[in-house]
């Protein structure tokens, strides 16, 4: 939305309603509400030749000549001022303020030598993590978030503000994990404090028994403190899975939309039957995916996941249009898609039957468009076929592989590392204190455990 002019003064001229030049601004501003993805304020600038708007959610000016944003000094110190007067009056104090460095803080870097330039061949941010006793679960969940790109620019740029008295607070500690990785110290560091902390708020990781790492991820995600680390990370993970309920009589459909911290993905191999693909269909390449080897994808567990399942005459639900318990399908799909996507492929198999891994090869690509498997597309799909072509031009579903997860051995026994994305097409594996360079192909021969992906292209709200 383009300038309304709520917060200015209310003198304006009933004719075109510009604003009197104000003392911040030599520049007519339009107190006119227009939307911008309508093109509204488009048609008004040409009619009026009202060349100059406001953009509402930032402050910024842009002009339909050049179109493109103007920087302007004295509009950008305005829009500060009305922004935090607006969270002022919600009663959210200074959110997300811009740090600016004070004259001791600026003569400090001016007299800094040890400043650091960050180039491609840059190795900061790498560095070990001492394994304290079958602690390999963590460190390597602790690589994939200190590498997580978000995660690295909220916790470097000094937004953890903690109110807690205690020093319990597990985002303190991440926030130090973040200092210690990007200090430039090669030396492994060891994590006792996180370990203590870990054991504190989540009793069932206690001890040096054999864990699991998707476990160590909910438990960080979803501490049970005061402020869990779940605030500050977990809108960047967060899904909305939708689910349709159809009713096989009337065709009703009940829908539900819920939140959801990563998606688990059933395996071929375990005992819950896998949906093949359709005959012939799929032979090609799909989100860089071949099929011709015969090995199973990650697509292939997203058609599984996203398929309508009928839930059978044992598991009736009552129907709102026919008022009745009826048989139904249901279908998930993507609602809402995070910032950073986590992939849990459940390689892990406990019934009362059965405990064992799952060892299935699943190929997963270094980009991944989600676009199909999106609440939107549930109509361009046929077999859970995506039948419409996918727009190379449109970027807003697609993602980029940035860690991954393995485990080795057994569900008895064995050990955990971590693949990470250090800049573009540099990876490096990280296995407890040891860091290690890989190539891409190291990345994409791994089995995989746990899939983390972030998206190529961030939109604001």
């Amino acid at each position: 939305m383009m300038w309304d002019g709520l917060h200015w003064p209310s003198r304006v001229c009933v004719t075109c309603a510009l604003l009197p030049t104000s003392e911040h601004s030599n520049k007519p501003v339009l107190p006119l509400l227009h939307c911008f993805t309508k093109k509204h304020i488009h048609e008004h600038a040409k009619n009026k030749r009202h060349n100059l708007a406001i953009d509402l959610l930032y402050g910024g000016i842009y002009c339909f000549v050049c179109q493109d944003y103007i920087y302007d000094k004295d509009m950008e110190q305005i829009a500060k001022e009305e922004q935090r007067k607006a969270w002022k009056l919600q009663g959210v104090g200074e959110k997300y303020s811009t740090w600016e460095p004070t004259k001791r803080e600026l003569e400090l870097l001016r007299h800094n030598p040890k400043r650091r330039k960050i180039t491609t061949n840059c190795t900061i941010g790498l560095r070990g993590l001492i394994n304290l006793g079958n602690t390999c679960f963590m460190n390597c969940i602790v690589q994939a978030l200190t590498h997580t790109p978000l995660l690295r620019d909220f916790f470097l740029s000094d937004r953890h503000k903690c109110e807690m008295q205690s020093n319990s607070c597990l985002v303190c500690e991440m926030a130090q994990l973040f200092q210690e990785f990007y200090s430039g110290h090669r030396s492994p560091h060891i994590p006792f404090r996180l370990l203590h902390l870990v054991w504190t708020h989540a009793r069932h990781l206690a001890g040096y028994e054999q864990q699991d790492a998707h476990e160590f991820l909910i438990a960080a995600g979803q501490g049970q403190q005061p402020e869990p680390l779940q605030l500050h990370y977990r809108p960047n993970l967060h899904w909305g899975l939708q689910s349709d309920v159809t009713c096989q009589v009337c065709h009703g459909v009940s829908t539900t939309i819920d939140p959801f911290w990563d998606i688990s993905l059933d395996l071929p191999g375990s005992s819950t039957p896998f949906w093949p693909l359709s005959p012939g269909g799929d032979c090609g390449v799909v989100n860089g995916e071949s099929h011709q080897s015969g090995a199973t994808t990650l697509t292939d567990c997203l058609r599984r996941f996203t398929r309508p399942e009928h839930l059978g005459s044992s598991a009736k639900i009552k129907c709102g249009g026919c008022h009745s318990y009826q048989e139904s399908t249901k279908q998930l799909t993507m609602k809402k898609l995070p910032i950073v996507a986590c992939f849990h492929l459940k390689r892990f198999e406990h019934s009362a039957k059965l405990r064992r891994k799952i060892t299935t090869y699943v190929s997963f690509p270094l980009e991944l468009d989600m676009t199909p498997f999106m609440a939107s597309s549930k109509e361009s799909r046929v077999n859970g076929q995506y039948l419409q072509p996918v727009d190379p031009l449109n970027n807003d579903n697609k993602y980029s592989l940035f860690a991954v997860v393995n485990h080795q051995g057994t569900l008895e026994s064995g050990h955990y590392t971590s693949f990470i994305r250090q800049h573009k097409d540099q990876w490096f594996k990280c296995d407890d204190a040891i860091i290690t360079k890989a190539s891409i192909k190291d990345v994409l021969d791994s089995e995989g455990y746990l899939l983390f992906y972030h998206k190529q292209f961030l939109e604001y709200e």
